[in-house]
């Protein structure tokens, strides 16, 4: 049973954090923009090719990341702290409805992509996707799973499944657009943004409680 529910925890939990970090919605609000006047065939052929890329960089960051960790000789420590700061940027930006370029375009990269014939790699795979904040993510949840192969197995298993949704998304992405509105997308960003802010702050209590930085302060 308590497997069961660890693996369940870290479902839900790499589940919302992709969610909120990728933005399925946010980014069929782009996408849609960004291909207005294109036939449907070639926003069909320009989301799979772009949500496919999107995953395999993805994926090469949650098999690599330890790697990339140990060769830089970063601390699980340093990576929870870091993370739950990048995250916590992201969540506030998600609750107030902006764009830091975490999980959005920049305004110069906006002008670039309006000037692209093929948008699937850039900006769509990278770095409305595959942005920062999702890499970082994927890199910190499968270093918090710590070796355990199946609650690794739990974030890549949610990271699909959150994949699959930005594809379905694309592909209804105009009228997506019109069901929900923008009252309903923002509303949609809001409750993961504080969902993803509470765990941006639980990671960095963690990072800081496993540095060691407060194990000789004396409280009271």
């Amino acid at each position: 049973m308590a497997l069961d529910s660890s693996l369940v925890e870290a479902f839900s939990v790499s589940l919302a954090t992709f969610f909120a970090t990728i933005g399925p919605i946010d980014v069929a609000a782009m996408f849609a923009a960004l291909t207005s006047g294109v036939s449907a065939k070639k926003r069909r052929h320009t989301a799979v090719r772009g949500v496919l890329i999107a995953g395999v960089i993805l994926l090469a960051f949650a098999l690599l990341g330890e790697f990339i960790l140990n060769a830089m000789g970063i601390s699980l420590a340093a990576l929870r702290a870091a993370g739950g700061v990048l995250l916590l940027l992201i969540g506030i930006d998600l609750v107030t409805v902006k764009g830091s370029g975490a999980t959005t375009t920049t305004t110069d990269e906006d002008l670039e992509a309006e000037e692209r014939s093929d948008i699937a790699v850039f900006p769509l795979a990278t770095p409305l996707i595959a942005g920062p904040g999702a890499i970082g993510a994927v890199i910190l949840l499968m270093a918090h799973a710590d070796g355990d192969f199946l609650e690794q197995a739990a974030v890549i298993g949610s990271l699909l499944l959150v994949l699959t949704m930005t594809l379905l998304s694309l592909l209804l992405a105009s009228r997506l657009q019109n069901w929900l509105g923008v009252t309903g997308m923002h509303m949609i960003s809001r409750v993961f943004g504080v969902l993803l802010c509470a765990l941006a702050m639980q990671f960095l209590f963690d990072g800081i409680a496993q540095s060691g930085l407060l194990s000789g302060v004396a409280i009271g």
